[in-house]
């Protein structure tokens, strides 16, 4: 809707009204695409987590197979720990000892389900958890 001011020479423009309705419109369509976007990332992000699980896996087997027995912490794979004959590495990157979403990955040696336990623990980074914050271990 275009009006015309008294003395303006026939300028038009939009009214206050009509550019509300607008910036509204774009919040509203703001709001739907970034919750699709986060919840997909979120959806990658416990892929790649259960993914990386798997790699970190086999740079504990691979230290294992020099050392004869599992690191006592993962920062075993990074920098040779006192009487640790065979010790090859490093195994892992700093990075890696991290999941997608930043925190550590768990890690008990001995372990309840074998001479060791590695766990992504979700997107909370805690213990426990349905969905996307489940727990996945080594041994699953």
């Amino acid at each position: 809707m275009h009006r015309k001011f008294p003395g303006s020479r026939g300028a038009s423009g939009f009214t206050l009204l009509e550019m509300l309705a607008v910036i509204v419109l774009l919040g509203v369509i703001a709001t739907i695409v970034v919750k699709q976007v986060g919840g997909n990332v979120t959806k990658g992000k416990y892929g790649a987590g259960k993914a990386q699980l798997g790699e970190l896996t086999m740079k504990v087997e691979n230290y294992i197979l020099d050392v004869g027995v599992p690191p006592k912490h993962l920062s075993a794979l990074l920098k040779a720990p006192a009487n640790a004959p065979g010790w090859a590495g490093p195994y892992a990157k700093p990075s890696e000892l991290k999941d997608p979403f930043g925190h550590p990955f768990a890690y008990q040696s001995p372990g309840k389900h074998g001479s060791y336990d590695l766990i992504f623990l979700g997107a909370d980074g805690k213990p426990g958890g349905t969905g996307r914050n489940q727990d996945i271990g080594n041994w699953q």
